[in-house]
């Protein structure tokens, strides 16, 4: 039987798989007003020393987002009765 979240509630594991300095520290799903969305926590500290978690939440059925096209160059031919200055 899968695990099944209910509503409005969710869960974080320890990320034991960090692949760099800013991954998430915890990581689990959540589901809120029925949309199940990807969870992700640092613990972080405040200039006082003050320990807390900074979260983000993904929706789980969001497209992935694709890195942007850069525009191709544009040539045109231009000739001095075309320029209208």
């Amino acid at each position: 039987m899968a695990y099944e979240i209910k509503p409005n509630t969710g869960s974080l594991f320890k990320n034991d798989k960090m692949k760099h300095d800013k991954s998430p520290t915890y990581t689990g799903t959540v589901n809120i007003d029925g949309v199940d969305y990807w969870q992700s926590a640092w613990v972080n500290e405040t200039k006082d020393g003050k320990k807390y978690f900074a979260q983000k939440f993904n929706r789980k059925d969001a497209p992935t987002e694709q890195p942007a096209k850069k525009a191709e160059p544009t040539s045109y031919d231009l000739d001095e009765d075309s320029i209208p200055f």
